[in-house]
């Protein structure tokens, strides 16, 4: 006869399944336990170097608080002159642009002045090149100054050349005179005396106004006193309004 296997009622199991990562040794058990032991936590307290530094923290972060609320503040208020500042120097960068220096010259220049009674001047070309300390000739010159009551006069030439001290141009070539009275006057040479306000031409001279026209062999305009000066032999020819004054 072949034995039976006895069936037990106990309720245990003759093979238990065993899992390995439930099996710990008694030292992880104790090590677990004494992390969750709150009896076994102590609480670190700072040191004295470490309150200094804390306090320290605490000092400066009072006085840059209010620091950079206020460096905030001012630059909102400063911010138009900031703005302004920035459209004035691009402008500048701009005109600046237009201004090329080649081979000792300059491209575009641009020369400004005062006569004796502080009325502004300013003189333009297309090129200029320094050839002295107070020379400077001048290739398709302009000259545009402000007279008395408000008129303004515009010379220009061919070639010029510009003594910077003395406040002279010489012109040559070409040159034209404008007033915005619509005298015109044209000659092959003048010189202008920028401080004074004066144009001289020693070369014939053609102009045309309200007057009439006139020609003659030379002549000097004074623009500050009105006077204009010619020397002979020449020919005008008056207007009919001024036949009949």
């Amino acid at each position: 006869m072949t034995e039976q296997p006895d069936d037990r009622d106990d309720g245990t199991d003759p093979n238990p399944i065993q899992r390995e990562d439930y099996a710990r040794s008694a030292a992880d058990i104790e090590r677990q336990r004494s992390i969750f032991d709150q009896s076994t936590r102590a609480r670190l307290l700072p040191n004295a170097a470490d309150l200094a530094r804390r306090q320290a923290i605490m000092r400066s972060a009072k006085w840059m608080l209010p620091l950079l609320a206020l460096v905030l503040l001012g630059s909102i208020a400063a911010w138009p002159a900031v703005q302004r500042a920035v459209i004035m120097h691009t402008g500048t960068m701009a005109q600046m642009s237009h201004v090329r220096v080649k081979s000792g010259s300059m491209l575009n220049p641009t020369y400004r002045g005062l006569d004796d009674h502080g009325r502004p001047y300013m003189i333009t070309a297309d090129e200029a090149r320094q050839v002295s300390s107070e020379r400077i000739d001048l290739s398709n010159p302009a000259a545009d100054t402000l007279m008395d009551n408000g008129n303004w006069m515009y010379v220009t030439a061919r070639d010029g050349v510009y003594i910077q001290h003395a406040q002279i141009l010489d012109l040559t070539h070409d040159v034209t005179l404008y007033r915005n009275d619509g005298t015109l006057m044209l000659s092959p040479s003048a010189d202008m005396d920028m401080r004074h306000n004066i144009v001289v031409s020693d070369d014939w001279i053609h102009a045309e106004g309200p007057i009439g026209q006139i020609d003659v062999q030379g002549g000097m305009l004074d623009t500050r006193g009105g006077i204009m000066l010619f020397r002979g032999p020449g020919r005008m020819i008056l207007n009919a309004a001024e036949r009949s004054n």
